[in-house]
């Protein structure tokens, strides 16, 4: 599973998944957590394929890049134990 949030390093909603990724490392030290900027190549290209449109958006994606789960938008960002719980699925 990869755990991918895509986000504007150079906006306001910096510090709030800055945070949560900090906390979910701290908690989960063994999962790996992506940050892709959206202003980038790379970040914009995976927003374009999995058709996000606010972000900060928070994806867990099989391995094959089937995602499980996302979240769009600040407002609903999720917790580190309900990431968890979708990263660590066998879905």
């Amino acid at each position: 599973m990869k755990v991918l949030v895509l986000y504007q390093p150079h906006s306001e909603h910096r510090i709030v998944v800055e945070e949560l990724v900090r906390e979910y490392k701290r908690l989960y030290p063994s999962s790996v957590v992506e940050l892709l900027d959206v202003e980038q190549e790379d970040g914009t290209a995976m927003a374009k394929l999995y058709g996000i449109v606010r972000y900060p958006s928070l994806l867990v994606l099989r391995d094959d890049g089937l995602m499980i789960q996302s979240w769009e938008g600040e407002a609903e960002l999720p917790r580190p134990e309900d990431i968890i719980y979708y990263a660590s699925s066998n879905l």
